[in-house]
C-alpha cells in the first residue's frame, strides 16, 4: 500500500507519498481499500499541529473516506469483505488502504457512490446535529448560513430546506452565491460587497434570522449576532476564517438569544444511539434526493499537495475529493 505519511507536523510540504506494509485488522477492526477521501479543514490543521487531536507520529492524515472492506478482524459481524463503507476516523484516509474501527464504518446502500460517501458524514452530521438537535429548527423559520458555499454550509442549506425553513445564504462571491441558489437557498448575501447587517435587515423585513449557522467566525460574527431575531439561536460551528470572535454578552440579553455550541464529534461519542439514528435519517434523505454533497472537484490521490493548495486559496465550493 501507499499513503501520505506525516512524520513531522510542520505543514503540507512535510507529507511524503510512502510505500508501507499493508496492515492486518485486529479485533474490532477492518481493512479498507480506499476509493475516495475528502479534504476537510481539520485535515489541514492536523498536519500543521494546530488541531485539538494530535495523533502519535508518524500518521497518515485524511479524516473521512469511503471504499471497500478488504478484510475483517475478529468479532466483526456487521461488515463483510466486499462491502462498500464510509468512515470518519480522524486519520488514515489519504492512502490506498487503511485500518478503521468497524464501529465507525457506515455501510453504504446500493447507489451511494464512493465520491459522495467520502464527502458525506462530517458535513451532514455536523449540520443535522446543529440545526435539528441544537437549534431545534422548525418549519417556517429563517436560517442565515455564513460561509454557505463551503462543505458544511452547503449541507446546512440542504438540511434546512428539507426541514421547511427559509434559507439566506451568505458567501464571499457572486459565483458562490449562485451555487447556493442552485441548491435551494431562497436569498443570498455577497458579504464581500454587501453590508451584512443591512442586507439581513432587508431580507428579513427587520425581524432578523431565527437561526444563524456560523462555521466561519472572525469579523462577521458580531454583525450577524446583532441582527438575530428575538429568541434566536446562534450556532457556533467553527472558525474557518481563523480568528475566534468575542461577543458582548449584553447582545444575548437584549435579544433573548442563545449562543449554542456545536461539537458533533463529541456528541457522537457521548450519545451513540442518537447519532446512529441521525445517520440513518441522513442516509434516507440521500436516497430520497433531499440531500447530495456538492463536489467542487475530484483529484488523484497522488496530487494531494495541490488539493491542499486549492483549499487554502478559499476557492473551494462544496467538497474536494481525492480518488484512487
Amino acid at each position: 500500500m501507499h499513503a501520505w505519511l506525516c512524520t513531522n507536523p510542520t505543514g503540507v510540504e512535510a507529507l511524503t507519498w510512502t510505500e508501507l506494509p499493508t496492515p492486518t485488522p485486529k479485533a474490532g477492526e477492518v481493512l479498507i481499500e480506499i476509493k475516495a477521501a475528502s479534504l476537510n479543514f481539520p485535515d489541514l490543521l492536523i498536519v500543521q499541529n494546530k488541531y485539538q487531536m494530535k495523533p502519535p507520529l508518524p500518521f497518515v492524515p485524511g479524516s473521512e473516506y469511503a471504499g471497500v472492506v478488504a478484510a475483517v478482524g475478529e468479532g466483526v459481524t456487521h461488515l463483510k469483505v466486499g462491502q462498500n463503507v464510509a468512515c470518519l476516523s480522524g486519520t488514515g484516509g489519504f492512502g490506498t488502504h487503511t485500518i478503521a474501527p468497524a464501529a465507525l464504518c457506515m455501510p453504504l446502500p446500493d447507489g451511494f457512490s464512493h465520491v459522495d460517501a467520502a464527502a458525506f458524514i462530517m458535513i451532514y452530521a455536523t449540520s443535522h446535529h446543529a440545526l435539528v438537535d441544537r437549534a431545534q429548527l422548525k418549519a417556517g423559520e429563517t436560517v442565515l448560513v455564513l460561509g454557505a458555499a463551503g462543505g458544511v454550509g452547503t449541507a446546512a442549506i440542504q438540511i434546512a430546506k428539507a426541514m421547511g425553513a427559509r434559507v439566506i445564504a451568505a458567501a464571499s462571491s457572486d459565483e458562490k452565491c449562485a451555487l447556493c441558489t442552485s441548491i435551494g437557498a431562497d436569498a443570498t448575501i455577497n458579504y464581500s460587497k454587501d453590508n451584512l447587517r443591512e442586507a439581513i435587515k432587508t431580507l428579513t423585513d427587520g425581524k432578523g434570522p431565527d437561526v444563524i449557522y456560523d462555521p466561519v467566525g472572525g469579523d462577521f460574527a458580531e454583525p450577524a449576532f446583532r441582527s438575530i431575531a428575538w429568541r434566536g439561536r446562534y450556532l457556533v460551528v467553527g472558525f474557518a476564517s481563523g480568528p475566534i470572535p468575542a461577543l458582548p454578552f449584553n447582545l444575548a440579553l437584549l435579544k433573548g438569544a442563545s449562543i449554542v455550541g456545536v461539537f458533533w464529534g463529541e456528541f457522537s461519542k457521548r450519545e451513540p444511539k442518537a447519532n446512529a439514528a441521525m445517520m440513518g435519517e441522513l442516509a434516507q434523505w440521500y436516497a430520497q434526493g433531499k440531500i447530495k454533497p456538492v463536489i467542487d472537484r475530484t483529484m488523484p490521490m497522488a496530487e494531494l499537495p495541490a488539493a491542499y493548495a486549492h483549499m487554502g486559496s478559499r476557492g473551494v465550493m462544496g467538497k474536494l475529493v481525492m480518488v484512487n
